[in-house]
Order: structure tokens, then C-alpha cells, then sequence
């Protein structure tokens, strides 16, 4: 059992270097990278692709990388904002790491981004533990998850530097009790914000980008408890420390994989059978991109809130 638990903490410990590696990378080159968490359904693709084509229109450089296990579909839909957008394909991984975005972005990441959002594999508890570079951490969730979701996952609710709650639209047909939310989140991350939004009808549009913009400047983000407790107690892996600090973000699930994830293989849609490979969605010269045609992978997933 040590040898297990030495094991995670080396893997974590050796993703923290290379998640600080590449946050100094992309810092120095003006990209601020905003790492976007949640349970599977939670609205956030749907959220996404309207920021995305808010900052189009705001004329922000922006890009979004979007991690699955399987299939194209959310790629598609944010590739419908015109902005470049690549797909990863974890083929089972419950989680991405540091090396392994990085190895994405060579050679992809447009030179001039200055916003890099990455959606993350739907799951609350593996993607907590590892820190991406990011500079903004947000966990979402929808108002039909229930109020103790913060209590359920404390560890990616705690380490959140910013709090989103999707679906508000339809807050009143599933009873969400707002006050007993907040109360669980501030239980977990005393004084992190919570934006209300919906991308149906709009609520609270654009804030996520506001902020975005915000972390890049440094500006008012927010140090979650936990991850202070960690910068005065030392390296922990097993608790937890926040992003841009060198984090372990303190998961405890039992399993280790050996990443091997190969590189990208240039534009268009090219495949191989290794875990983590990428497919580029990039529009050409900034084209809009419609992808409502039939597609080796299936269609577009249905519109969600």
C-alpha cells in the first residue's frame, strides 16, 4: 500500500512541474488558460459556445481545447463559434494532465491566443488532483445536480477559483434551493464567487469571460482555503493545493496510468491508437465552421442548456 501511495504522489509531484512548466510558457506569451470542470451534463459545452462567440464578437483571440473519452461531438459544437478548437480523445482516461496538454498545444495554439479554454473530461473527482497550468480554475454545475454536489465533491469544489451554476432557466421546475447551495459551497471554498447563468435565455452571459480576462491580468483571483493551507503545511497530495501553486488538487482515487500519450499528427482528421490523440477543428483563414454534416463520429449532440 505505500509503494501505491508513493507511486500516485511521484505522478502528481511530476505533473505539478509540468503544469507550472508550461503556465510559465504560456504566461510568457500572453495566453491565460482557464480549466473548465463539471459532471457530465452539466450545460457547460452549451455555456462555452456562447462565450466563445462573445469573444469573437468582443475580438478576443481565443481557442478551446475539449477532452472526451469518446467521440467528436463537443468539438463540433464549439467549432461552430468559428474560433480554433481541438478535440482530445482520452480513450478511457478519466482525466487530462499537464504533459499531455501541452503536447497538444505544440504547434496548434495559435501564437497570438490569449484566452486557451480547456474542457474538461466530465468528472468531478479524477480531473480535481491534477493542476493544467491554469490560471482561472472553474468547476460548473447545473441546477439539476442537487444542492450537496459541493459536499459530494469537495476537493474540486474547494480548489475552484470560480463557481458556475448552468440551467438556471429552469431552476424553479427542479426545486433548486440557491441558499442551501451557496451555503455548501462557502462550507468548502469560504468566499469564492458564484455566477448564475443559463445559455438558453442568456443569464449571466459573458461573466465567465470577464473573469477569464481578469485571471490573465492577475487580477482579484481567488485563493481558495484549502489551497492556502497547503502552501503553509507543504506538498500534500493526498489534501490538496491550488492552481498556479504547483498543485496536487488532492485526489484519492487508487489507479495509475501510464501515460504514453502520443503527439499531434498535423491538421485535418488524422487518427492513431493511442490514448489522448487529438483531432484539430481549426477554422482555415477564420472561416465559420458549420459542422451539421454527417461525420465518422456521429452528429452534433442535441442542444443543451
Amino acid at each position: 500500500m505505500c509503494r501505491v501511495v508513493d507511486l500516485r504522489q511521484a505522478v502528481l509531484a511530476k505533473n505539478d512541474g509540468a503544469a507550472q512548466a508550461l503556465r510559465d510558457e504560456l504566461t510568457a506569451r500572453g495566453t491565460t488558460v482557464v480549466n473548465l470542470l463539471s459532471s457530465p451534463g452539466s450545460g457547460k459545452t452549451a455555456l462555452l459556445e456562447r462565450e466563445l462567440l462573445l469573444a469573437r464578437e468582443r475580438a478576443v483571440p481565443v481557442a478551446a481545447l475539449t477532452a472526451d473519452l469518446a467521440t467528436e461531438n463537443d468539438a463540433l459544437r464549439l467549432a461552430r463559434s468559428g474560433v480554433p478548437v481541438k478535440q482530445v480523445l482520452t480513450d478511457g482516461l478519466c482525466h487530462l494532465e499537464a504533459a499531455m496538454l501541452g503536447r497538444h498545444l505544440d504547434g496548434w495554439l495559435p501564437k497570438d491566443t490569449r484566452l486557451l479554454f480547456v474542457e474538461n473530461v466530465g468528472n468531478l473527482v479524477c480531473p480535481a488532483g491534477y493542476d493544467l497550468g491554469e490560471s482561472l480554475r472553474v468547476v460548473l454545475a447545473s441546477v439539476t445536480e442537487g444542492e450537496d454536489k459541493p459536499l459530494k465533491y469537495p476537493s474540486a469544489f474547494g480548489l475552484a477559483q470560480l463557481v458556475v451554476v448552468t440551467k438556471t432557466d429552469i431552476a424553479q421546475a427542479v426545486e433548486f434551493d440557491e441558499a442551501a447551495f451557496r451555503a455548501n459551497v462557502e462550507r468548502v471554498n469560504p468566499g469564492v464567487e458564484i455566477v448564475m447563468t443559463s445559455a438558453r435565455r442568456g443569464e449571466g452571459l459573458g461573466l465567465l469571460l470577464d473573469r477569464a480576462l481578469a485571471a490573465g491580468t492577475g487580477a482579484g483571483t481567488h485563493t481558495p482555503v484549502m489551497a492556502r493551507r497547503q502552501q503553509e503545511t507543504g506538498h500534500d497530495h493526498g489534501s490538496g493545493h491550488g492552481p498556479g501553486q504547483g498543485s496536487g488538487h488532492g485526489h484519492d482515487h487508487g489507479h495509475l496510468h501510464g501515460h504514453g500519450h502520443g503527439g499531434d499528427h498535423g491538421s485535418g482528421h488524422h487518427h492513431h491508437h493511442g490514448p489522448g490523440h487529438a483531432h484539430d477543428h481549426t477554422p482555415a483563414h477564420g472561416a465559420e465552421h458549420d459542422h451539421d454534416h454527417a461525420h465518422p463520429q456521429g452528429r452534433p449532440a442535441a442542444q443543451t442548456r
